[in-house]
């Protein structure tokens, strides 16, 4: 059984994005969306306007926690070989619900990807917005890293 991570935020988060489960580069290092090919930092830098891939991890940390925006994942724990949300078996939900009504500020959730997307029901009766984006794994590679972007600058609103 592979274990997920603890969330990343602060309490003035207004923003909090969900991937699905941390991949094995990612869980090799203890670090969120640490695949080097993966677009996640890219993206979300690009948002706020600072260049995170150039920082160390805990920097990123700082600066996501400090544009307003939380991160974690919808699975807490799983069974599966290789990275694949395809290959996900025998999953457990983290406890939403729970990281939202610790976040006054909170305003919306952003789902990086379809497989995440899944969990929008546990957060449709909460009143917040709910964003699905395009996955920023490597693995979705049908849409260009431009295209991503626009797709993901609806998430500035909230910002």
């Amino acid at each position: 059984m592979l274990q997920g991570f603890a969330p990343v935020y602060s309490v003035e988060a207004r923003l909090l994005i969900l991937g699905s489960f941390p991949g094995v580069a990612s869980l090799a290092k203890a670090q969120y969306y640490a695949h080097p090919q993966n677009q996640f930092w890219s993206i979300l830098g690009a948002l706020i306007g600072t260049e995170l891939q150039s920082l160390s991890y805990d920097e990123r940390l700082r600066s996501v926690k400090s544009a307003g925006i939380a991160i974690w994942d919808v699975l807490q724990n799983c069974r599966r070989s290789g990275s694949l949300d395809s290959a996900i078996r025998d999953a457990r939900v983290n406890p939403l619900l729970d990281l939202v009504a610790m976040l006054p500020e909170l305003r919306a959730v952003a789902f990086n990807g379809q497989a995440a997307a899944r969990q929008r029901t546990v957060l449709a009766h909460t009143g917040l917005r709910l964003f699905e984006l395009p996955s920023s794994s490597p693995a979705y590679a049908s849409k260009t890293l431009a295209s991503k972007r626009d797709a993901w600058a609806v998430i500035r609103e909230v910002l």
